[in-house]
């Protein structure tokens, strides 16, 4: 995953803000199977991308609150032995958009969670992740935006709420 898909997510995250207030949504994909809140009314979009060598058709729904990301992105990979890579491959793809070198990690559920500091165009960037494969699905759950602006409890909320159905 490269920064020109990180781009266009991030803009058609902003179009669709339709609200700087939180307003915390139930989401159900129609393209995997999860559920999540989002702090607002979501867009989505599909792009094909190289996840450690697999070419994957990754689904991206996301809510930009006030700059802040609140993100999901699902693919399906060809071989479940190789998910793990593919969850590797998305979660250095994330620390590079921000220039993060690695970051706090821990690992819960069979998937491992994120905190991780970095810089996009000299703003000090936060992101709370969550990376997980489950047989043949990946799963990211991201929420980044500038350090300044973010308040625990909306990460708590949005990161708690991911389901697997």
């Amino acid at each position: 995953m490269k920064t020109r898909f990180v781009i266009p997510l991030l803009a058609a995250a902003a179009l669709s803000a339709c609200s700087p207030k939180f307003d915390w949504r139930d989401y159900r994909s129609s393209d995997a199977p999860y559920a999540v809140l989002f702090p607002g009314k979501p867009a989505t979009f599909s792009r094909s991308v190289d996840l450690d060598g697999q070419q994957v058709n990754m689904t991206m729904s996301a809510a930009d609150i006030d700059g802040t990301l609140f993100a999901v992105g699902s693919a399906e990979v060809a071989d479940p032995a190789k998910a793990q890579l593919a969850v590797q491959a998305m979660k250095t793809a994330m620390l590079r958009n921000i220039g993060a070198a690695g970051g706090k990690e821990s690992t819960k559920d069979g998937g491992f969670n994120i905190e991780a500091r970095g810089q996009n165009r000299g703003v000090p960037m936060l992101m709370h992740g969550r990376f997980l494969a489950r047989g043949k699905r990946v799963y990211q759950v991201v929420v980044l935006g500038p350090e300044r602006d973010f308040r625990q409890e909306n990460v708590d909320t949005f990161m708690s709420s991911f389901k697997l159905n």
